[in-house]
């Protein structure tokens, strides 16, 4: 955790600019590029506006856990029990959302509006050569979020409500609730789903000694999985 003094304003000041910065640059859209560009560009531009913010408040990237694991054998086992924990929470959800009469209805006007649609990635199936050209920002956007979303955002609303008892809880839920959120900008099954690994990477990082490197590999995997699964 973050031991310098505690300004409460300044940290306030700092997290309206990064979240107003991180909600309206992607309303920037570029020509010509894929959606994966256009995720770097809106993640490195609230990378510069965090490191600048952190800057100033005399923090740096190896206070909030960037820096070398003391253990690989921890660092991987941490790694394996987020990988298991996130697969069986999301595969709870998968059986329970069916229950729940929000999306049960989501289902339903879904299917009356079906249209053909194209992967934000492109057209994956069975394409080895496309999965292995944007694997590397894929990868890259795993760092970036694990670097911004647990790295930064918990550590700024930590000391946000650091004068409440329950300061930690408060910024593990409200980083996850932003993870999630702006995945889909709606309250749908996505914006829950990434909410769930948000709030798991954000136990983790709090619980098992606030290193980024088995988030990090985590998030990887999770996310190659994921793409592995559209070829």
């Amino acid at each position: 955790m973050i031991t310098k003094t505690t300004n409460h304003k300044g940290f306030l000041f700092d997290l309206i600019i990064y979240i107003a910065v991180m909600f309206l640059i992607r309303e920037v859209s570029i020509p010509n590029t894929s959606f994966l560009v256009t995720g770097l560009f809106w993640s490195f531009t609230t990378l510069i506006v965090a490191s600048w913010r952190m800057k100033v408040r005399n923090v740096s990237w190896k206070d909030v856990g960037l820096t070398k694991p003391k253990s690989i054998k921890k660092t991987l086992l941490v790694t394996g029990l987020i990988l298991v924990t996130t697969i069986i929470c999301l595969v709870a959800f998968n059986i329970i959302k069916d229950q729940i009469p929000f999306f049960t209805e989501q289902v339903s006007d879904l299917e009356k509006t079906t249209e053909p649609t194209t992967s934000k990635f492109g057209n994956l199936k069975g394409n080895w050569w496309l999965f292995l050209t944007i694997m590397p920002m894929v990868l890259i956007e795993s760092c970036l979020e694990e670097l911004l979303d647990r790295g930064f955002l918990i550590n700024w609303f930590e000391k946000l409500f650091s004068q409440t008892t329950i300061a930690t809880l408060l910024a593990v839920v409200l980083q996850a609730a932003i993870f999630g959120f702006r995945h889909s900008y709606d309250l749908s099954e996505r914006s829950i789903t990434v909410g769930i690994i948000g709030l798991i990477m954000g136990i983790a990082y709090v619980k098992f000694g606030r290193n980024l490197w088995p988030l990090i590999l985590a998030h990887c995997i999770l996310n190659t999985i994921s793409m592995i699964d559209r070829v």
